[in-house]
């Protein structure tokens, strides 16, 4: 019988069992216990393709642990990778020999990539950087060299460093930002792609692994890249050498295309209306694996490298969310992750050429907690021109006649897309009475190139409209009550929030924006590189002759006339100076507006650590109970200090 990884989960599983009697509802640190086993980075096969690694926070700290291809239980191998508050740990990868495992471990703009033997369990720190981002990092096909991209001089480079030594060597110094690089088959080449300084052009060139003069293998247009190359990715070489592969955007959907190493025109893998992402070569070269994304639900396929009709491997039963696909060492098999709106997502094995896949983990917790977790409603509907799809979560049981409150949720991004993965905020509140949409606006990826753009210039506006037709949509609904509406999100979310109480005053009864910003052109001068990048794209660089969009867009010009009770929720501990709320809640006070500030210790802008969040879900549903439930909580409504 195959061990499940449902071990991983038995510290938090024990202090529910601990509870003497379990509420009449899912609790917060009910749904909060639902997580991932598996963590977010991409699993790695071992050379040998004995086990699969991936990294996990369960189970107690960080680490790294691997599980046997054929089952079992999963062991720790890297343990605890750094406990100090806002260090991060990831790309874990083998080498090529499995001699070695390579990560890069940092905190605060500092990285650096460490090298751990599974043989002897010597962990080594690879590089003496400083001061320096590390963004990405790729073996050498003999293991013994790392190619990684850092900023040690103001912008990314490509560096080389020596294993087991650690001699560093420098391999481009242009100003524009240089990432993500890959070694070719034979080792003596490195591609790697260069940034234009708008981060919308992408050339992917070509260098010797020892230094030199880089050379152009393909050029792509149009693609703005948010993450500094992450939206990029890497320039993946196939095996035999002659071909690289990227994502483009130039059909209007992201898809995968090939140019020759050589020179030449570049071919679409498999084109179609829909995003894709995670292409990985077959080790024989022969198969490419990917995964496309259709409102939300994403799948794995794989395709003929010379082209040809796509063949779905896997399809998620319902709605899912298909994740990570890696071939094995000898390309029979594919490790994939698999995770839907009531399930965290988990390992799993599929052969190559079909068949019902393996389970290799499992992330449920006990208590029987996933039997009350709700499934949504895939729905859409119109707004003005544009359909939009969205998520409709509502409580399992509504007696007949009952009316409930129903908040709008809003996602981040702005380009970004709510899909079938697990929503512990959403169940929480849906389990406390509340009916929930989660709306696709316009300016979400994963719909095409022209509806990402069609919030352009113009946030806060278009796209607060198609937030209103979903309420709208909730309104119709006989078991929702139409003058009990909230709005919630965070990050792009929070700001649409924002904009929501000043743009549309008194449409919405309470409002809970976490880690929101309300004045853009504030905005631009204060955030990080990216964002003013982000700024750039959407709205155009700041100038006098575009300061109208961003004061346009900019709810915090607007308050005056906000009447909806508002609650400002975010982080402090890396960013303590930051004024993305405070500034807001600062102008509210002085309009006397009906407000609550309240920040979280330790974090960043946004509360991610589980006490910060299950206080964080209480205190919003403190809030949202009082104003749309009309209960006494015992808390004043207005309050300009931060709490906790």
């Amino acid at each position: 019988m195959v061990r499940h990884a449902g071990a991983f989960v038995a510290v938090l599983a024990s202090s529910l069992a601990a509870q003497p009697k379990p509420s009449p509802s899912v609790s917060a640190d009910q749904v909060l216990s639902i997580r991932s086993a598996v963590g977010g980075e991409q699993p790695e096969w071992s050379p040998d393709g004995s086990t699969i690694m991936f990294q996990s926070s369960l189970g107690g700290g960080s680490g790294l642990w691997a599980v046997g291809a054929e089952g079992g239980f999963p062991t720790r191998l890297v343990p605890n990778l750094g406990t100090v508050p806002y260090q991060s740990n990831y790309m874990p990868q083998y080498s090529p020999t499995g001699e070695w495992i390579a990560y890069a471990s940092g905190k605060s703009g500092a990285t650096e990539i460490w090298i751990w033997s599974p043989k002897d369990g010597r962990d080594l720190q690879l590089t003496r950087l400083g001061q320096t981002r590390i963004n990405s990092m790729s073996w050498a096909p003999d293991g013994r060299s790392i190619a990684f991209a850092g900023d040690r001089y103001g912008s990314y480079d490509i560096w080389s460093v020596a294993v087991p030594n650690g001699q560093v060597t420098r391999l481009t110094t242009d100003g524009r930002y240089e990432v993500f690089p890959s070694y070719s088959p034979d080792g003596r080449t490195i591609l790697y792609v260069q940034l234009d300084d708008r981060w919308v052009d992408h050339d992917i060139m070509a260098i010797p692994a020892t230094g030199g003069t880089g050379r152009l293998v393909t050029r792509d247009t149009d693609f703005f890249d948010y993450g500094a190359g992450r939206t990029f990715g890497y320039p993946m070489v196939s095996p035999d050498g002659r071909w690289v592969m990227f994502r483009s955007h130039r059909s209007g959907w992201i898809n995968y295309w090939v140019a020759p190493i050589a020179g030449g025109s570049a071919r679409p893998v498999a084109p179609e209306s829909a995003d894709q992402s995670s292409a990985r070569w077959s080790p024989d070269g022969k198969s490419i694996a990917y995964l496309a994304n259709r409102n939300g639900t994403q799948d794995l396929r794989t395709v003929a490298a010379a082209g040809g009709t796509p063949r779905v491997l896997v399809a998620p039963t319902g709605a899912g969310t298909v994740a990570n696909p890696a071939w094995s060492p000898d390309g029979t098999r594919i490790a994939y992750t698999l995770g839907s709106p009531t399930e965290a997502a988990d390992l799993y094995l599929v052969a190559a050429s079909g068949g019902p896949p393996r389970r290799l983990t499992n992330s449920v917790p006990g208590g029987n907690i996933v039997r009350s977790i709700v499934a949504p409603e895939k729905i859409s509907y119109q707004s003005g021109s544009f359909e939009i799809n969205a998520y409709l979560y509502r409580p399992a049981t509504i007696a007949p006649g009952e009316r409930l409150p129903a908040l709008l949720y809003i996602h981040g991004g702005p380009t970004a897309q709510f899909s079938d993965t697990y929503q512990a905020q959403v169940q929480f509140f849906v389990q406390q009475g509340y009916v929930v949409l989660l709306p696709n606006i316009r300016g979400s990826s994963g719909y095409g190139r022209a509806f990402e753009d069609a919030n352009n210039k113009d946030w806060g506006h278009g796209d607060l409209d198609d937030v209103k037709a979903g309420a709208e949509y909730l309104k119709r609904l006989s078991y929702v009550n139409g003058e009990r509406l909230g709005i919630t999100g965070t990050s792009y979310g929070g700001c649409m929030t924002l904009s929501a109480i000043a743009f549309a005053p008194g449409y919405f009864q309470a409002a809970v924006a976490g880690a929101g910003y309300g004045d853009w052109l504030d905005f631009y001068t204060e955030q990080e590189y990216r964002h003013v990048k982000l700024l750039d794209y959407e709205f155009g660089p700041l100038s006098a002759a575009t300061e109208a969009i961003y004061r346009r867009s900019s709810p915090y010009f607007s308050i005056g006339r906000v009447q909806t009770p508002v609650m400002l929720l975010h982080g402090t501990g890396r960013f303590p100076n930051s004024q993305a709320s405070k500034k807001f809640a600062d102008e509210l006070e002085r309009h006397y507006k009906v407000f609550r500030y309240q920040t979280y210790p330790n974090e960043n802008y946004y509360v991610n650590s589980l006490p910060n969040q299950r206080q964080m879900f209480l205190d919003m549903l403190d809030f949202f109970d009082r104003y749309l439930k009309d209960q006494e909580p015992g808390r004043t409504g207005v309050a300009t200090g931060s709490g906790r």
